[in-house]
């Protein structure tokens, strides 16, 4: 007892001189407190109560029409009840981390719209710092004879780029290279969706990101135990990541396979089981067909202008060069859905086609797996479920033994 009775003495006293010397606890991460959207018959607009004085950039993107604002990393502390409903010109919001350092709420405009103005509220009257930002509709004419000049708002305060109107940095991914002593095959997991992007939400709230992010991490550590394979993570965070750059980085890892995790959601609440996806221009169904669709507009929703992309996700094009990997995608594909039927339910048609952009690496041979349905309450229970996580694992790292068995005895042969 007096051991710890001295021991909290001591605790307080180097606080006590600490704070006296200088030295202060470590800052709290700024935080978005609240969430509002007006309207006037001139304007809509956009407010964010802050816990602090905070850098911003603001801007517009057209076809579909949003209007993007970046901060610092903040955490966000509107509680889902409080969300603001759509209003005025403002149809949707979604906020997350777009890239490390930086956080972003996209808001989807029904029509072409410019910034009217966008200021900094300092504290008063009870009320925190708040970001204020107005919009006003433009017809699509005068929207484009702005291009370039379209307005785009800093604070006064810390910029969040050396420049306005430069896209904000991202990290460059660096996926581990294969060692020249270490044979075993590289598999490449990406979590769907992340950061601003929450992918679908079930009917508990639940966000497929984070759904996907857990079997991701749960995937990559029963791998690495193995000792078989080294497993990488596209994300190991709630951070958006584009199209593009998840396939990137499988390239740049020299990947071996590459396994993209989703979940799905249906307007039947009824539809429930797991499939597996290749490449295909052609879609094996209709509903395929309307997944893809939903997929490849992920870089849309997380506020990516499209016209900066190159063609090496959008255009890529099924050639003879793709056809050893295409094949090699469905063969593992094969694999997968004869090992996960063994422990879950499987979608009627599990394998299935269509032209997801995650999926057009022309090297790596790449399946997209939906593990289940969110949209059914039974089975979305089950999904968020640490047994049935686990269970679903044990099946993929099957399919992966079986995938490179095969490989490994057509070598020696």
């Amino acid at each position: 007892m007096k051991i710890r009775h001295s021991l909290l003495i001591f605790v307080c006293l180097f606080f006590a001189v600490g704070l006296a010397g200088g030295l202060s606890p470590v800052a709290a991460q700024p935080e978005v407190q609240a969430a509002r959207i007006g309207e006037t018959p001139e304007r809509t607009r956009f407010v964010l109560e802050l816990s602090e004085d905070l850098a911003y950039r603001v801007f517009t993107l057209p076809d579909p029409f949003r209007v993007v604002v970046d901060l610092p990393e903040v955490t966000w502390r509107v509680p889902a009840e409080r969300q603001p409903k759509p209003k005025g010109l403002i149809t949707g919001l979604r906020f997350g981390l777009f890239a490390p350092g930086t956080s972003r709420v996209v808001l989807d405009v029904a029509k072409p719209t410019h910034l009217q103005k966008v200021f900094i509220i300092p504290p008063r009257e009870g009320k925190p710092y708040r970001l204020v930002v107005d919009i006003m509709e433009v017809s699509r004419t005068e929207y484009f004879a702005a291009a370039g000049q379209a307005p785009t708002a800093a604070s006064s305060g810390e910029p969040l780029s050396a420049a306005l109107g430069v896209t904000l940095p991202r990290p460059r991914l660096k996926p581990p290279q294969k060692e020249r002593a270490d044979t075993r095959p590289i598999v490449v997991i990406d979590p769907g969706h992340g950061g601003v992007d929450p992918g679908a939400i079930g009917v508990s709230g639940a966000y497929e990101k984070n759904i996907a992010l857990d079997y991701g991490r749960a995937l990559k550590a029963a791998l690495d135990a193995s000792g078989r394979y080294r497993a990488v993570l596209t994300r190991d965070r709630d951070v958006f990541l584009k199209l593009r750059e998840r396939v990137a980085f499988a390239q740049n890892a020299k990947g071996d396979l590459f396994i993209s995790l989703h979940a799905n959601i249906h307007r039947s609440g009824k539809i429930r089981g797991a499939s597996v996806y290749t490449l295909s221009e052609t879609a094996s169904d209709k509903e395929a067909a309307a997944l893809a669709a939903a997929e490849n507009a992920a870089d849309v929703l997380a506020g990516v202008n499209l016209g900066e992309q190159t063609g090496d996700v959008r255009d890529i094009l099924i050639d003879l060069a793709q056809r050893e990997t295409m094949n090699l995608s469905k063969k593992f594909a094969n694999d997968l859905v004869a090992e996960v039927g063994k422990d879950v339910k499987l979608l009627r048609n599990t394998h299935r086609f269509a032209g997801f952009a995650v999926l057009k690496s022309p090297t790596v041979p790449s399946v997209l797996f939906e593990i289940g349905y969110m949209s059914n309450r039974q089975e979305e229970r089950l999904l968020r479920s640490r047994a049935h996580r686990d269970k679903v694992v044990v099946s993929v790292t099957r399919a992966i033994d079986r995938f490179f068995g095969r490989q490994s005895s057509a070598s020696r042969s």
